[in-house]
């Protein structure tokens, strides 16, 4: 159900971490009113962005929040920074083991991305560690997560496994002791949707740079990969997260020495021009993100951008409720195709889509290894079958 309220202008207003005096006016303004404040709580619990709805409203005007609210906040505050210091501290542990097996391993999001784009540990909510291998290391790195206390939480027959592997981005673990998840990938974002950015591991390598997390060095990606990155993510998800598009306005905001011409020629060789300007538009239209002059010209000179945007401001603005249930197949799908500036990319998306095995196609059946490849000409037959059935309950319905 889309809606439109006033506590999401209020959270939008506090979904950066620094506000000029306008803004503050504003959120001044809107707190006047009156919001439903177990309504925003829930808004912005779903949208990842507590630690800046507390930072703000501590800051810009605290007389105007009720006691009550003011500690809640308060307590999640606190609650998200105890957890991010455990994923940090967890993280240090897994990059340590896996260079004592020689196995090279990028952190891109969670506590890198915290200081990267935020400078501070406390500000950016995140839930589990995103670890980047290359492909041929996966099954080495399943192996000692698992060595570590972890528990893959995909079983997989070996038939399964071996189309898992060609098909697939990520394993899942999680460690039940200390209730810390961790994705193992070797893609960034999945196959049908990796015509954008078929960026791995092995293709980062050569470009990392080095980032101070909890009084230790990690590599990272360049503040240059990492936005390609973060609009190839926020686009494949229809930025239906409001955190999501606060980290691109945040990395712009921290790095304003990007260096935008090679930025952009990069995109474009991936064929994700469109992507990238629509993550930039979102960062500049809600939340104020300061871009140069002549990428805003040619970010507002793709028609197509502005009229995304606006169903990305529908989808934003989903109830509380719904925030755990995705976007339909069908407008997903046709989301992604208008995403793609190029013709030849949204026909590879189309044919992707349709072959790529997914979960479902491996459950409807156990193959051996050796037949593994059984399983790409099984996903059109079974989404033949599947839509077939809804269109047969349909024309009974008319």
């Amino acid at each position: 159900m889309i809606i439109d309220r006033p506590e999401f202008e209020l959270l939008f207003c506090c979904a950066r971490t620094r506000t000029d005096r306008k803004m503050e006016e504003r959120i001044r303004e809107l707190l006047r009113r009156g919001p439903e404040w177990e309504y925003l709580l829930r808004i912005a619990a779903g949208h990842g962005i507590v630690p800046l709805l507390q930072l703000n409203l501590s800051t810009v005007c605290p007389d105007a929040v009720p006691a009550t609210v003011s500690e809640y906040l308060r307590q999640l505050f606190l609650a998200n920074t105890r957890r991010n210091l455990l994923l940090t501290g967890e993280l240090l542990r897994l990059l340590s083991a896996f260079e004592t097996q020689g196995l090279p391993v990028v952190p891109y999001k969670g506590p890198t991305l915290s200081v990267l784009a935020y400078g501070d540990l406390a500000l950016r909510q995140f839930n589990d560690l995103d670890l980047l291998v290359r492909r041929r290391d996966a099954a080495k790195a399943r192996e000692l997560l698992i060595a570590l206390g972890y528990r893959n939480l995909s079983e997989l027959t070996g038939g399964q496994e071996a189309a898992f592997l060609r098909s697939e981005r990520e394993y899942s673990f999680r460690h039940e002791d200390m209730g810390i998840e961790v994705e193992i990938q070797w893609q960034i974002v999945a196959r049908y949707f990796s015509s954008f950015v078929p960026i791995d591991a092995e293709y980062l390598a050569g470009r990392l740079e080095p980032v101070s997390v909890g009084g230790s060095t990690v590599l990272s990606p360049s503040p240059e990969d990492l936005l390609l990155i973060l609009c190839a993510h926020g686009s494949r998800h229809v930025w239906g997260r409001l955190v999501w598009i606060c980290d691109v306005a945040e990395l712009v905001r921290t790095h304003q020495g990007l260096d935008w011409e090679r930025l952009m020629a990069r995109a474009a060789d991936f064929g994700g021009l469109r992507m990238l300007f629509l993550g930039l538009f979102l960062a500049s239209d809600l939340l104020g993100a300061e871009l140069p002059q002549e990428v805003m010209r040619r970010v507002r000179a793709d028609s197509a951008v502005g009229v995304l945007a606006g169903q990305v401001y529908q989808y934003l603005r989903r109830e509380p409720d719904d925030f755990d249930r995705d976007a339909t197949d069908s407008a997903y799908s046709l989301y992604h195709l208008k995403v793609r500036e190029r013709y030849r990319d949204r026909i590879r998306y189309v044919i992707s889509r349709a072959t790529t095995p997914i979960h479902k196609d491996w459950e409807h059946a156990q193959m051996p290894a050796s037949l593994a490849f059984l399983y790409y000409a099984l996903r059109p037959l079974r989404l033949a079958r599947d839509y077939g059935r809804k269109l047969q309950r349909r024309l009974r319905g008319s």
